[in-house]
């Protein structure tokens, strides 16, 4: 789905990373493949060897939470979680659909060595990714303490409530039903314990009073609704102590789940809106994470006990500070990542790892910025662009080949045969997703007025149409100018000093390296290159009906001001060490949940039957890891390319 754009970092299924061949090597492959899937499927996969690569459909096509909206009902959940078959044959040949790496402008590298092949994101935990904050610290969690503070309630205090109380006043806090309060009768009456249970409502249901009232001789504490529906979503003020920070900072580790999704699990728990969350970026689902997140008014307290209940995540190095978190603020990320069974020799790494960290990589957007269907987000954020709204509700909507759940293609079809919304929500049980706002909005604002019924779709998901397809024409423009001068800075190329960029003049040009240039995403406030590849924006923006000296939009949320974005990064802290192994399943590192649970580092064997490629490396934030990957492999690291190329491991 269109949701499922992650900006950040990387989101790639496992995939078998192979050099590619020639369109006939490519065709026989293809049917030895096919042979072998018919024959593994008739008798197992006793090689114990993962075919996840066409088993599973990529993470990065199923939905994802949109930002900041209430987690929906169970059943809405489950079947947005659930895959479709998993036929590896129908799979591979849905993605041929797919997009590779030069439809969307990923053709150079910058590197001379000879590629190999390896794994990526074989298991999920092959892939760590610590943020690096503002400061320069990078994110551990190494610490579970609870920072003790008298003002805690006692720990009683989250057990003194039977589950049957807990679903009535859930019920109450989120107007589920008529009632307007809820009694709680005081079994063993005594202060104590009445002021336990008044604490207990009080910080497990934000935006609940309670009073103690007398009925037929029995003490029964009465919660009820502070004031109107507005306390759900503004957690009480007079129950915070002055002296503490309105904001529980903690380090969130998760695994195989995506920071939204991780966010929307949390509030759920916590029964608060997700909005009270912030966070310095998002990262992907099939990796594992840890970064960190601030809360409003939630103590470290509550947050600790989530760590009992759930499942693929752990909270810890919990503080109070005054401040929350902001979009962007972070300095980047530290990657460890696992490629294995590759086949480079120790030169060919060697080689490999050098340039990557003398020369760099091109800062090319990577494939998940562009979706993983036969319409890329770039053609949907052009005919924004162009003020082309039928084409937009069109590309959205229409029928389409390619990977997609089962409901999701009968809501197509219906929309292509009636063009009628109401129809066409009714084949879709999960009306979160892009397409079920479109249509939501079509029913309400009618077909004549599709700008209003885009309108309803979140900002982010809308805004992130057109950063697409200034990634689109970016990725083109560099490999143009990769390709015309090489890597080194001319003259009419762009640095920039502080903030402004400026063209490099015919005798300075000895002064700056590649390292130095920029390049600038299309809008109405950058300036372009003074050489060919200039005019070659300007062609391109004429091509798709664009003017590239009008980038305002009469819609000014989609007006484009353009920005700059070095065309090679060169990675910090970089480090590598090929390890031998014989078990595909066994990790290749420790974790910090690893080390906090106090498990040994895993013994390999000196000559195991596979190697891998064990590496580190720092990069600054909305640089992409798979681009750096592709680097080292020479690879095409399209979805396409891999379920073309790679069903199976090598052998």
């Amino acid at each position: 789905l269109h949701c499922a754009l992650n900006m950040e970092t990387v989101e790639m299924n496992s995939v078998s990373l192979k050099h590619p061949r020639s369109e006939d090597d490519v065709a026989n492959a293809d049917e030895i493949k096919r042979q072998k899937i018919l024959e593994k499927s008739k008798t197992g996969n006793d090689s114990g060897q993962s075919i996840e690569t066409v088993t599973e459909p990529p993470e990065d096509m199923k939905n994802e939470i949109i930002p900041n909206e209430e987690s929906e009902e169970q059943e809405e959940e489950e079947l947005e979680d659930s895959d479709e078959d998993g036929d590896p044959e129908s799979f591979a040949d849905m993605m041929k659909h797919g997009l590779t790496e030069s439809d969307v402008g990923i053709t150079k590298f910058v590197s001379s060595h000879k590629g190999f092949s390896g794994i990526l994101k074989e298991r999920y935990s092959d892939f760590v990714v610590h943020e690096i904050g503002k400061d320069g610290r990078v994110s551990h969690l190494d610490d579970f303490s609870v920072p003790v503070d008298d003002e805690d309630p006692s720990e009683e205090t989250f057990t003194v409530l039977s589950d049957e109380d807990k679903q009535r006043l859930e019920e109450l806090q989120l107007f589920k039903n008529k009632e307007t309060s809820v009694a709680i009768e005081v079994i063993e009456d005594t202060k104590e314990k009445r002021t336990v249970i008044h604490q207990a409502v009080k910080s497990l249901f934000p935006g609940l009073e309670t009073k103690t009232e007398d009925r037929d001789g029995k003490k029964y504490i009465i919660a009820y609704h502070a004031a109107g529906k507005k306390a759900l979503a503004n957690p009480r003020k007079h129950s915070w102590p002055k002296s503490r920070g309105s904001y529980c900072h903690f380090v969130l580790y998760k695994e195989n789940k995506d920071t939204m999704d991780a966010i929307n699990v949390l509030s759920k728990f916590l029964r608060v809106k997700p909005n009270i969350f912030s966070y310095m970026g998002t990262k992907d689902k099939r990796a594992i994470t840890v970064q960190e997140i601030a809360v409003l008014r939630i103590t470290a307290q509550r947050l600790a006990h989530l760590n009992k209940c759930l499942m693929n995540f752990k909270l810890g190095n919990f503080s109070y500070k005054n401040h929350p978190l902001k979009l962007g603020e972070l300095q980047g990320n530290h990657f460890t990542v696992v490629l294995r069974n590759i086949t480079g020799t120790d030169d060919q790494i060697e080689q490999a790892m050098h340039s990557l960290r003398e020369i760099g990589f091109i800062n090319y957007y990577g494939m998940q910025r562009f979706g993983t269907t036969a319409v890329p987000t770039y053609q949907i954020g052009r005919a924004i662009l162009q003020n082309n709204w039928n084409e937009v509700m069109d590309l959205i909507l229409k029928p389409r080949p390619g990977a997609e759940k089962g409901y999701l293609v009968k809501c197509r079809e219906e929309w292509a045969k009636t063009k009628d919304p109401a129809a066409a929500l009714k084949k879709l049980p999960v009306k979160r997703c892009v397409e079920g706002q479109l249509l939501r909005g079509l029913l309400k604002y009618g077909m004549k007025n599709i700008i209003s019924a885009f309108g309803i779709i979140p900002r982010n998901n809308r805004l992130m149409y057109i950063h697409s397809y200034q990634s689109y024409v970016w990725n083109n423009m560099v490999s143009k100018r990769i390709e015309e001068y090489g890597l080194r800075a001319v003259p009419g190329d762009l640095i920039l000093k502080g903030a402004t960029a400026v063209h490099i003049e015919e005798g300075d040009v000895d002064n700056y390296t590649i390292h130095d240039v920029v390049m600038p995403l299309p809008g109405f406030d950058v300036i372009y290159p003074k050489h060919k590849i200039g005019e070659a924006y300007k062609e391109m923006l004429v091509a798709d009906n664009l003017d590239i000296n009008n980038m305002r939009h009469k819609i000014r949320d989609y007006s484009l001001s353009g920005a700059y974005r070095k065309i090679i990064i060169r990675p910090q802290n970089v480090s590598w060490e090929v390890v031998a192994y014989d078990d595909p399943k066994i990790p290749l590192f420790t974790t910090d949940l690893d080390k906090l649970e106090g498990k040994p580092l895993p013994v390999l064997p000196t000559d195991g039957k596979f190697r891998a490629l064990k590496m580190e490396f720092s990069l600054p934030p909305s640089t992409y890891a798979t681009m750096a990957i592709r680097e080292v492999l020479k690879m095409d690291t399209s979805i396409k390319n891999q379920t073309q190329l790679n069903t199976t491991w090598l052998r």
